[in-house]
């Protein structure tokens, strides 16, 4: 053992250290309080039963995993959320992937247009739900105002969940936007030059370069989208109102969270929702982790 060792540390490795720990530690402290401890307290709460006028807790074992797992809202629910991710998830992406494609263009008035296009991101989601659902409107709305309809957009229960999603797409496709643009200006123009050389037209050059160079993005923004649309909330909470006939076929997983935890104050029930849906999470990031090895080409 070297005589460093022996003696420890010295008077400027520990201010050093100290420094670090107290820069350290407010995002430490912010972590334990903001995440670890809740989710901690939400696992043990799913285990609980709780008391008369939401004080007090119970521990009730697994009972209220067998109260979650054998009611049909929860099924329902949980299909109504795979059924909204399954709409705003692939249409945001391949929209947003061609808008990228055209705006990446040295063209006049891009930097206008891709300001357009990500104004739903700065808008605020009451102000988007507000205006979504004049729009939607059976007897005011524009839309059936410009068709000459008379459809329930939103009160429907076969097309409610769709109207729902067509927002959400509406919202996402700027952000996507942005990122994809961020990720085909990374793509070196040679590839491209030596494509038009052998005689490749646009289209075999998306296909061929922008496509496979362009799949660490394209993963990425499906799997963190994929994850924002299966913990939905505050769209549907906004535009479905709690009268609405439509609601039990278009509530989220975390919409029915909300109403168990928050309205009729069983916060175990809730709590356990939570958990189903963590568990399900994670069986869907496990499936996009492996297919990213075989879908994702690196460069």
């Amino acid at each position: 053992m070297s005589e460093k060792k022996k003696k420890g540390m010295t008077a400027a490795e520990k201010r050093t250290a100290y420094w670090a720990w107290a820069f350290v530690a407010p995002t430490i402290i912010g972590l334990i309080v903001l995440n670890f401890y809740p989710a901690i307290n939400t696992v043990w709460q799913s285990l609980c039963k709780t008391g008369d006028f939401g004080r007090g807790n119970t521990f009730v074992g697994f009972a209220n995993y067998a109260k979650v797992l054998s009611a049909g809202e929860t099924w329902q629910s949980l299909w109504n959320t795979i059924k909204y991710a399954l709409i705003e998830v692939p249409f945001g992406v391949v929209i947003a992937l061609i808008l990228a494609v055209f705006l990446n263009q040295k063209l006049k008035g891009t930097s206008v247009f891709r300001t357009i296009f990500f104004l739903p991101m700065v808008c605020a989601p009451a102000a988007v739900a507000m205006v979504w659902k004049w729009l939607y409107n059976q007897q005011f709305g524009l839309l059936n105002n410009i068709f000459h309809t008379n459809v329930a957009w939103i009160s429907n229960p076969k097309i409610a969940w769709i109207s729902i999603a067509i927002i959400g797409v509406w919202s996402v496709i700027g952000y996507n936007m942005v990122l994809f643009i961020s990720g085909l200006q990374e793509i070196p123009g040679d590839y491209y030059e030596a494509a038009s050389i052998d005689g490749a037209n646009g289209v075999r050059q998306f296909l061929s370069i922008t496509v496979p160079l362009l799949s660490p993005t394209t993963f990425f923004i499906v799997q963190t989208r994929l994850i924002g649309a299966l913990t939905v909330f505050d769209l549907m909470f906004m535009v479905m109102d709690k009268t609405n006939l439509a609601l039990q076929k278009t509530q989220s997983i975390v919409y029915l969270f909300y109403t168990y935890a928050f309205t009729n104050g069983n916060k175990g029930y809730g709590a356990t929702l939570v958990m189903v849906l963590v568990v399900f999470i994670m069986i869907v990031t496990f499936i996009m982790q492996k297919a990213e090895k075989k879908f994702v080409y690196y460069n």
